[in-house]
């Protein structure tokens, strides 16, 4: 019955939390879950992409080898709109992982960004793979915006999280969700943090994240997916890249979890 459906999967926000895409993915695609629509909203948008062109793999080698240092290494420092320019990283992605057009991907795929002049919500779901992403990771305050099609455009967490809408938009008759900041607002009032200071990068990012996941929730109530899987991350800091393995262990238990739940929805 499952085969039938058109499975949309609808991969979050959450900065360094994203590599637990992932493991969300490899624990589907185990069960033989396998989404023909994929869709991403900034880091989301990022593994999504790289999934949709069949790279997962190389992805996955390559998160598992991040250190603090090689994390470094991809910043190029800009006081131009952003404190990073990105161009390192979307270099790195086209030559490496993203090569293709949207148009010619193994799966239909589509990316959320946010027009910063009037503030709407942006479906990328044509030109290359790696422009999408760019502008759906355009951070405000870390990253530059991107200029794409006429249109300064940034991070997708603005305005969709968690892209289910954009899914259903492209045909998905059964959207499962991956919300990377469904248990931050659960955590302890007064529990002690990993990271007792934070640098100013941290600050902004952290402050996005906030934002983020009060719209996630706006967003989820009013759009729902038909499943929802919530990796548990509150000890991933946001900036910390280097610890895809964590993330990636945490994203495949949690979808594990959901398995049975969501054998019987698709068979229902």
């Amino acid at each position: 019955m499952k085969n039938e459906l058109r499975i949309g999967i609808a991969l979050g926000a959450g900065s360094a939390r994203g590599w637990a895409h992932i493991g969300v993915l490899r624990a589907l695609d185990k069960a033989g879950i396998r989404p023909q629509i994929v869709c991403g909203s900034s880091i989301g948008a990022l593994v999504g992409a790289v999934y949709a062109e069949g790279q997962l793999d190389a992805l996955e080698d390559w998160v598992l080898g991040l250190t603090w240092r090689k994390v470094l290494g991809f910043f190029d420092i800009s006081f131009n709109g952003g404190f990073l320019k990105g161009a390192k990283l979307i270099s790195f992605l086209r030559d490496n992982l993203l090569e293709r057009q949207i148009s010619d991907l193994p799966l239909a795929f589509g990316a959320v960004a946010t027009d910063l002049r009037s503030g709407r919500e942006v479906w990328l779901r044509e030109g290359g793979a790696v422009d999408a992403v760019r502008a759906s990771i355009a951070l405000p305050g870390l990253f530059t915006p991107c200029e794409l099609d006429g249109r300064l455009l940034v991070d997708g967490a603005l305005v969709n999280p968690v892209p289910v809408s954009l899914c259903r938009a492209m045909g998905a008759d059964f959207v499962i969700g991956v919300d990377l900041g469904g248990g931050r607002m659960a955590q302890r009032a007064g529990a002690p943090r990993r990271n007792a200071s934070l640098n100013m990068i941290e600050v902004v990012a952290e402050s996005i994240n906030i934002m983020q996941v009060r719209i996630t929730r706006s967003r989820l109530a009013g759009e729902p997916a038909d499943a929802l899987i919530a990796p548990l991350l509150d000890d991933i800091g946001t900036m910390e890249y280097h610890r895809a393995k964590e993330s990636i262990a945490e994203g495949r238990a949690a979808a594990e979890v959901m398995l049975l739940q969501l054998e019987r929805l698709l068979r229902n």
